[in-house]
């Protein structure tokens, strides 16, 4: 019996779920077998590509709001999404319809033959095709997971961006910063410019730039960051430097995020406005990153942070903007996330905690991420069996003054984000 061709975005993100065995299989072979067979060349007239274990969505909206505002034509590729599966791939700031999609996919199938793909190679080429044909001045791209294996690689960016890097998918890209800086510096090209974030990148990322020949440009070696007061900071470099508006992005990582967009930018040959520089910064949206709604004098805060670097990041902000009453957390992690390490990086700044569950193959119940929080803060938290549940006891038990923190996952700041939706 013939399967019925897939017809809705819906039907086809069921189909491309299913047509290779695995999740996860990381290499560049098939997913540069079927761009080449689909004819697919550079996305844009510039590329930028934006690896790193934490910070490459903020860093992405960064540049893309900053171009944008220069009056430039912007596609930007991002994952995993929060609400929709759309949010991946936006043009013009727009995010692309379901008809643009299925239409990719449908290019994709045509063309791929036998070759299997996995979920986020069938959503990478899309983008690309996507980007491609719509006459983009600025593709930005960011890396899934690592980068040297990543889809996304296949690209040989005019800029590569490194935020961060450190522990996290260690079945995946190794269990210490050396070893995962060589998978993130697999993104950077021969005598093309990189941007580091890190003040101190481990030295197999600058081992990599230098054996290429690449122009690595520093956090805090060559770009600076200097905060002026609460609504004004500087970048600088040697031979350039302009006041900005702080971000609406909170939290005091993001002006690194929007430092480092501001290098790999100048580090294109194309015009940038001053103007538009800080037109971008105080644009720049991302959901799910510190974003804040009030619930009757109780903050509710949603961040997609999953990882201790994250928790650590995350510690910093709610150390800078304390409130007058309690901080209260609502975590839900995925089984393969250093739970205990996040516990612990945030504890400090959390009074009460909630746990709850999440659904999927890479979920785990509140009852068994509890299991593994014995030896931590969280050993006592109340239990739910969904975010919702959990989102519902934390805000009933607060009161004015108080905040509420839902972290822990993307699946977990999806549910929140839906909650508040239904809240309103």
């Amino acid at each position: 019996m013939t399967t019925a061709a897939p017809q809705t975005l819906t039907d086809w993100l069921a189909y491309i779920e299913q047509q290779h065995p695995a999740t996860i299989d990381m290499g560049l072979d098939r997913v540069r077998s079927v761009a080449q067979a689909m004819g697919l060349g550079q996305p844009g007239a510039h590329t930028i590509v934006v690896g790193g274990t934490n910070g490459k969505g903020s860093t992405v909206a960064f540049i893309e709001a900053i171009a944008r505002a220069a009056g430039r034509k912007v596609g930007a590729y991002t994952s995993p999404h929060l609400l929709r599966y759309n949010e991946r791939v936006r043009i013009d700031g727009q995010d692309v319809s379901d008809e643009a999609l299925t239409a990719a996919f449908q290019a994709i199938e045509a063309a791929r033959g036998s070759t299997t793909l996995t979920y986020f190679e069938y959503g990478t080429l899309a983008a690309l095709k996507l980007f491609g044909d719509a006459g983009l001045d600025l593709a930005v791209l960011e890396v899934g997971l690592g980068g040297r294996l990543d889809a996304v690689n296949i690209v040989d960016a005019d800029v590569a961006v490194i935020t961060t890097v450190d522990i996290d998918h260690s079945d995946w890209l190794g269990e210490d910063r050396e070893t995962i800086g060589v998978e993130k510096a697999g993104i950077i090209r021969g005598w093309k410019p990189v941007i580091l974030g890190e003040t101190d990148p481990p030295s197999s990322v600058l081992a990599r730039a230098y054996l290429l020949g690449a122009n690595a440009i520093r956090g805090g070696s060559d770009f600076f960051v200097d905060v002026i007061d609460a609504q004004t900071w500087r970048w600088r470099d040697v031979g350039f430097r302009i006041e900005l508006p702080t971000p609406a992005l909170r939290g005091p990582i993001q002006l690194r995020n929007a430092a480092s967009a501001i290098a790999a930018l100048r580090a294109l040959d194309m015009p940038l406005p001053r103007t538009a520089i800080a037109e971008g910064v105080a644009a720049a949206r991302i959901r799910g990153r510190l974003q804040g709604v009030d619930r009757d004098g109780v903050e509710v805060l949603v961040d997609v942070g999953h990882n201790p670097q994250a928790a650590r990041e995350l510690a910093s902000a709610l150390k800078a903007a304390p409130v007058s009453g309690r901080t209260v957390a609502v975590f839900a992690a995925l089984q393969d996330k250093d739970a205990v390490g996040v516990v612990e990086a945030l504890g400090g700044q959390v009074e009460a905690w909630h746990l709850a569950g999440l659904d999927g193959a890479r979920a785990q119940s509140a009852q068994a991420l509890q299991a593994r929080l014995q030896e931590t803060v969280a050993a006592s938290a109340r239990r739910h069996a969904t975010v919702a549940d959990a989102l519902d006891a934390a805000v009933a038990d607060a009161a004015a003054g108080d905040r509420v923190l839902v972290f822990g996952s993307f699946h977990t700041a999806a549910q929140a984000l839906q909650w508040l939706d239904a809240a309103r």
